[in-house]
């Protein structure tokens, strides 16, 4: 009786989490279909008087969407290649390969992950001034080759050592190499970390506004975080387009999450297995 009565408790308490964090979600789509008067209604309106459809269309037609979609693909597809495969490869360095000095690069990686963004900015701007980045990509995309992060590598690394070490052992009896052992052995059984790693780099791009804001000039070169800004104006805002336009770049990220989560789970439980 008294395990039923936890039990019941849980799940309305996990009820009640889910239906207080689906709140800000259910007032984006509501607000998308609504003009701007009755967005800012009091008393709120919980549902619009007509349901106004034609303001995910009317959004192509007051931005140049399709320009910042392809502006946002340009940078996403090199940047998900270039964090999966190097945070992958120096994941398994530091799991499974003995190198002079290897904690100490590994603790240094860690380090960075506690510096705040805002510490590195102003020396990061200045060194892609020097370089002639600036209004171009290769900011946005040039560092993703170099690791991704400490946090993929951590997590990578820390997937890597709940893998037992016997398999490494048998294929190397067997006469593989390291990059064998890499390829054919450990990385088809690293695929949770590496969708978890995927999806983490795909919403932070997705929904990245502070780098291109820093770096993009020119109009033409707007992702849709940053273009989808121009729907603000100085002294009057379409706040129902504006919604609308937030609702259709959320609508990516849930559909990727709900396809693959069952992946995700997995890959960032079995990160924690091992240290």
């Amino acid at each position: 009786m008294q395990k039923s009565l936890f039990r019941a408790t849980a799940w309305i308490l996990l009820l009640l989490g889910a239906v207080i964090s689906l709140i800000p979600f259910f007032w984006l789509i509501r607000s998308s279909l609504m003009t701007t008067t009755e967005i800012f209604a009091f008393p709120p309106k919980l549902l619009p008087e007509q349901w106004l459809w034609g303001n995910f269309v009317e959004i192509f037609d007051v931005v140049q969407f399709g320009l910042y979609f392809k502006n946002t693909l340009f940078i996403l597809i090199p940047v998900l290649i270039g964090t999966v495969a190097t945070s992958c490869l120096c994941g398994y360095g530091f799991a499974r390969l003995r190198f002079p000095g290897r904690d100490i690069w590994f603790a240094m990686i860690l380090a960075t992950m506690m510096l705040p963004p805002a510490v590195t900015l102003i020396p990061t701007f200045m060194v892609w001034t020097e370089l002639g980045g600036i209004n171009t990509f290769w900011p946005l995309v040039f560092p993703s080759f170099f690791g991704g992060g400490g946090f993929f590598i951590f997590l990578m690394r820390q997937f890597f050592m709940s893998i037992p070490r016997e398999l490494d052992e048998a294929a190397l009896i067997d006469g593989a190499n390291y990059f064998q052992i890499f390829f054919l052995v450990l990385l088809p059984l690293v695929k949770p970390a590496l969708l978890v790693v995927g999806f983490f780099t795909f919403t932070n791009v997705w929904n990245d506004f502070f780098g291109p804001l820093i770096y993009l000039n020119d109009e033409s070169k707007f992702t849709l975080a940053l273009g989808l800004l121009q729907l603000q104006g100085s002294y009057t805002s379409d706040w129902n387009l504006i919604m609308a336009a937030a609702a259709v770049m959320t609508l990516p990220a849930i559909v990727l999450f709900f396809i693959g989560q069952k992946y995700f789970v997995e890959g960032i439980t079995l990160t924690g297995i091992k240290g």
